[in-house]
């Protein structure tokens, strides 16, 4: 067999033979770099003039971000999940109709191979493509309000502790024991001393 035909024959087993992990699945994949203030987005190479743009982080800004991918043709975005900033983005562009994986920065962090040069944005646009990253669990949107109603609940919990403490520290400055003589100072017995005339209290 000449040195040319063994040439050829082993790109082609090269090519047919590429394992299943670094072959291309999403090829019409997105990835982006959440912040504060700003946006960083990539997409494939070829999509469009640029393959990385920068936006804002207004509502307008976020619609610009949707318009784009839909040009570019990106039907699955990957984003990390930065704080809250990431939610706005995250449902305009489920909205939208794109198929979108929040993912973790460790487990992102964790997968050698990047070079220096590399935006996070075009890291997770390269890990996506090749189906190398795992979504976080989403809940439907009905058990989402939920637990933002059920967050929010304990936060007044949490804040009305705080302002009771306020209280019995305030009422012992004055040294009004009122805690040796009630169990709860907001109870119904605590209320009616707090809003009877200061002279019975005197």
């Amino acid at each position: 067999m000449s040195q040319r035909k063994r040439k050829t024959r082993k790109s082609k087993i090269h090519v047919n033979n590429l394992p299943q992990h670094l072959r291309h699945i999403n090829l019409s994949a997105a990835g982006i770099d959440i912040g504060s203030d700003r946006h960083l987005v990539a997409v494939p190479e070829g999509s469009d003039d640029v393959s990385v743009r920068q936006f804002g982080a207004f509502t307008s800004d976020l619609h610009e971000i949707a318009d784009w991918l839909d040009k570019c043709g990106v039907t699955t975005v990957a984003m990390e999940s930065t704080g809250v900033y990431w939610i706005p983005l995250f449902e305009l562009l489920e909205q939208r109709g794109f198929e979108v994986k929040l993912v973790d920065a460790r487990h992102v962090k964790n997968v050698s191979g990047r070079k220096s040069d590399v935006l996070d944005c075009q890291w997770l646009q390269q890990l996506h493509t090749y189906g190398l990253l795992q979504g976080a669990f989403r809940p439907p949107d009905e058990v989402c309000i939920l637990r933002s109603y059920a967050r929010q609940k304990e936060m007044l919990t949490q804040a009305s502790s705080m302002h009771i403490q306020h209280m019995q520290k305030a009422l012992q400055q004055m040294n009004l024991l009122l805690h040796n003589v009630v169990s709860d100072i907001t109870g119904v017995t605590g209320m009616k001393h707090h809003q009877s005339d200061p002279r019975w209290r005197a």
